[in-house]
């Protein structure tokens, strides 16, 4: 198996996730924080490329607005920043749709993208799911991502069900999830991550099932 060319795509990591109603609870930012900081510390001593994305809901808007203190990269990830890195605004949840991100990837020869940042159950999850049709295989790591609780007329989960209940679906079709720790060791190896398929998380499921 060949060597991942990767980069390392930090979602969203903005202040507008670290209090109020979208503060991330699932795993705790206090614990998803650093670990997308050591993320973001092994791809610059691994040298792969490094996007940081911000989202915007324009000028004016309630939530993710330019020009205040909650659209800003939170000071552990702008510390971090270098001159090198790609840096873009999205407007959808997909850090591809209405983004140059797909050109920039290829034009540095990277085929997978490792995602960190928020939320797993918004912009990880639809970037991850874009990535297929657009030829890019994807990482998501597990402890350097979050959700929050939810609920409306549809029904409700708290923040750990949504949490892993995603990455599991993200692992059996869309995506390889693993901890830092273990991204950062494939990093350095220049290994693949091992992921699951459709298939084999089906027949593990039923085995899980209430006999009957």
């Amino acid at each position: 198996m060949s060597s991942p060319r990767r980069a390392l795509i930090l979602i969203d990591v903005q202040q507008q996730y670290f209090s109020g109603p979208l503060e991330i609870q699932y795993p705790p930012h206090q614990e998803s924080l650093p670990a997308i900081a050591k993320a973001v510390d092994a791809a610059t001593a691994a040298g792969i490329p490094i996007a940081a994305i911000q989202h915007s809901a324009g000028e004016g808007a309630p939530v993710f607005a330019p020009g205040t203190p909650a659209f800003e990269l939170h000071p552990e990830i702008e510390r971090r920043r270098t001159g090198e890195w790609k840096t873009l605004i999205k407007q959808y949840g997909s850090v591809y749709a209405g983004t140059d991100l797909a050109e920039w990837l290829r034009k540095h020869d990277v085929d997978t993208a490792t995602l960190v940042g928020y939320m797993t159950n918004n912009c990880v999850l639809a970037s991850a799911v874009e990535a297929e049709f657009l030829g890019f295989s994807t990482e998501v790591l597990a402890d350097a991502t979050g959700a929050i609780n939810l609920a409306n007329d549809a029904g409700s989960a708290d923040a750990k069900t949504v949490h892993t209940t995603l990455l599991a679906l993200l692992n059996s079709n869309w995506a390889a999830v693993a901890d830092t720790n273990t991204w950062a060791n494939a990093l350095a190896a220049q290994q693949p991550l091992t992921g699951s398929d459709l298939g084999s998380s089906a027949v593990a499921g039923l085995e899980l099932a209430p006999q009957t």
